[in-house]
């Protein structure tokens, strides 16, 4: 069973940076990408960036060139590096991967969030 912990998050004044990790363990039969999202308070969650197998990525509008994904295979990890933040980046962040398990059908697997709070 996939299991995916995130750490990172805290209180940070705006304009200044974070950055968040998600350790994945356990196993799974293939990934076709793993991301981040977010859910701030009375909104729906929404997708922050993303980042395949093939390494391309794609990111929401509001964060682009202020956010960065990346990941360590070997270590079986995903940050995002987070530059500028604003008020409106607050919120509960969560590591997403979506994959394929031993019978070969696609699922997604969720952490258990870190809270992100931009003072202004």
């Amino acid at each position: 069973q996939v299991q995916l912990v995130e750490s990172g998050g805290g209180l940070v004044q705006a304009g200044g940076s974070l950055r968040l990790s998600c350790a994945r363990s356990g196993s799974i039969f293939g990934i076709t990408s793993m991301g981040w999202y977010r859910q701030a308070p009375g909104k729906q969650r929404e997708l922050v960036a993303r980042i395949r197998s093939d390494d391309s990525t794609n990111y929401a509008e509001s964060v682009k060139g202020r956010f960065t994904i990346s990941r360590d295979n070997a270590q079986n990890m995903v940050y995002l590096q987070m530059n500028n933040l604003k008020p409106e980046d607050t919120g509960i962040y969560y590591c997403n991967l979506n994959g394929r398990d031993r019978n070969l059908l696609s699922r997604d697997y969720w952490g258990q969030g870190t809270q992100v709070t931009v003072s202004s």
